[in-house]
């Protein structure tokens, strides 16, 4: 009846007051983005993950499930309906995750890429045919039928996947992923997923965070160009090249217009950019943990925890201390001081640096005039990163806080990010960098590069060391002129192998991330709560090895029991810290 209809509205509006009406909701789905049905499955926790809920696909149409909900609700006190109840109703109107995906088996994919016979040591190379072998199982293929009835964003071209809960694409995962599936001379499948990316953004104008509905008000770090010129390295294809480049200089003008900031800095102007998402509500799939977090707030401020929040994610570092800014002092505070949209990353920057750069690049060689533009736009940013961003005394490039109009200077990898990128005028300062390195109390720790030195029980915080980072640092060392640069790639390169193929062979699986804990953390049982659920698959970690033992192949090795006598003690007492 009416007045129950209107104390349904009456929840809605009193819980979304701080939302002001000119920010937008995550997505503009009455189910899987904002209402009473979100609302009442997340608060009644029916599911261990938020993301299960949004991930179900609808049996019947959406105005279909509404109406049937406001049916059932309009007969319980305030239109609360029972845990029991509800379920019921899941049961009836929603199928399971994963029911939207059609079956896939790359068809490209064939038995000893030719990659595999660089590889010396005999127990990496059969590893290596293992996770050659599991891109068979991380292909889906999005059903194109009924695209209403379900949370996943259509995409024209099958997928690999990242695994465990992330069932669906990811901007920036995809680009490890795709340099393995080239690796494996599966360039069809390749070639299908960068399409996709091409396909997000004619139709959004940039990359969504991820292939789920929920997702397409957020981006992650923008790494299309990247993976086009890793298939133009692989094929040489220059038509497809000259179809790509229109889009990719759209996705980039995205960037330009919505992420950039002006910046005064010793009376010169400069241009950065910072990740910064202006969308409303919690996230749909950590629904409960942001409502949860902002408890206490005031209607203005839990309005930009929940946009900070949506930017952390769009960094891909979510979450970290490096976002927080409490009392306006950089890493202090908790999660709800996260603050990610006043700040200007180094590891973005450098990104964008290599990403004009390398549009000029295709410009010449497509042979037209509009290299000079993006050389220029790289020129300014590299003068602004240098300005803002470099640290002569240190010897690294640092986040710029704009609160406080200083940088931090926490120990992070994307420090050394234009190492990688390349984007640095003096070669005086890839030496400062490796001393750097040296001298950060980072290298201490056998299984790789911790993602900070500091302990904040956030993923991308200590102890955590991430894939994407670990080939950051190596890639961008290994190509320093000078042998001591050379060497410590080499050396973080054979850590990093080392640890992956002893997880492989103890549990069979590649993991989202390892912890690069040392001894005497072995009978700390404080470092048990540290170790969440590792999602298994894992996209960009099997791409991560397999361009790692590409290049170094000849060297790499498996050997070396003092260490592994260590590992399998850390192993044997955290089994599922890996």
């Amino acid at each position: 009846n009416m007045s129950n209809l209107k104390a349904l509205c009456f929840l809605s509006l009193a819980l979304f007051a701080s939302v002001k009406g000119d920010v937008p909701p995550p997505c503009d789905s009455e189910i899987y983005c904002t209402g009473p049905i979100l609302h009442q499955v997340q608060e009644a926790k029916l599911f261990d993950d938020d993301k299960h809920f949004v991930d179900m696909k609808l049996r019947s149409a959406p105005d279909d499930v509404l109406s049937a909900f406001r049916n059932l609700s309009s007969k319980f006190p305030n239109t609360t309906i029972p845990p029991v109840k509800l379920e019921e109703f899941l049961n009836t109107s929603f199928d399971q995750p994963g029911t939207e995906f059609e079956s896939w088996a790359p068809p490209d994919w064939h038995e000893k890429p030719n990659f595999l016979s660089g590889i010396a040591d005999d127990k990496l190379r059969e590893w290596a045919e293992k996770i050659h072998g599991l891109w068979k199982s991380l292909g889906r293929k999005v059903m194109s039928n009924h695209p209403e009835l379900y949370s996943q964003i259509y995409t024209p071209h099958p997928v690999v996947v990242p695994g465990g809960r992330f069932r669906e694409l990811y901007y920036w995962d995809s680009y490890w992923v795709i340099n393995g599936l080239l690796l494996s001379e599966m360039t069809d499948t390749a070639h299908g997923m960068i399409q996709n990316f091409l396909y997000l953004v004619n139709r959004y104008g940039f990359v969504p965070n991820g292939g789920r509905i929920y997702y397409e008000r957020r981006s992650q770090p923008p790494f299309l160009t990247l993976m086009v010129e890793s298939y133009y390295q692989a094929t040489k294809d220059k038509e497809f090249l000259r179809a790509a480049l229109p889009v990719l200089e759209v996705e980039y003008q995205f960037w330009m217009e919505n992420r950039s900031v002006d910046l005064e800095l010793n009376g010169k102007q400069h241009v950065l950019n910072r990740y910064y998402v202006e969308v409303g509500l919690p996230r749909p799939e950590s629904y409960l943990d942001d409502l949860e977090l902002a408890e206490g707030l005031t209607d203005g401020k839990k309005e930009q925890l929940w946009m900070d929040l949506k930017t952390g994610a769009e960094s891909g570092w979510d979450f970290t201390s490096r976002w927080y800014i409490a009392d306006g002092s950089d890493n202090s505070g908790t999660l709800r001081d996260t603050r990610t949209s006043q700040i200007l990353p180094a590891d973005l920057n450098a990104l964008l640096c290599r990403n004009e750069k390398t549009l000029a690049s295709f410009h010449r060689l497509l042979g037209d005039d509009s290299a000079a533009v993006y050389d220029q736009a790289a020129a300014r940013r590299l003068e602004a990163i240098e300005s803002v961003l470099w640290d002569a005394e240190r010897g690294a490039w640092f986040d710029y806080n704009l609160m406080t109009r200083s940088k931090n200077f926490e120990f992070y990898p994307s420090n050394l990010g234009p190492i990688w990128a390349q984007c640095y005028s003096q070669p005086e300062m890839g030496e400062k960098a490796v001393q750097y390195l040296k001298g950060s109390g980072a290298l201490q720790f056998p299984n790789g590069v911790p993602t900070s030195l500091k302990e904040s029980g956030q993923q991308w915080d200590y102890p955590n060391a991430w894939p994407p980072l670990q080939h950051m640092l190596i890639d961008g060392f290994s190509k320093l002129p000078s042998e001591d640069a050379k060497k410590l790639a080499f050396d973080l390169a054979q850590r990093w192998i080392k640890t992956n193929w002893l997880a492989y062979i103890k549990y069979e699986a590649m993991f989202e991330k390892v912890i690069c804990w040392f001894s005497e953390y072995i009978n700390t049982p404080h470092a048990v709560l540290c170790c969440p659920v590792l999602q298994l698959g894992f996209g960009w970690t099997n791409g991560v090895a397999l361009q790692l033992l590409d290049q170094y192949g000849a060297t790499l090795t498996s050997g070396g029991r003092r260490q592994w006598n260590y590992i399998h003690a850390l192993y044997s007492v955290y089994p599922w810290c890996i």
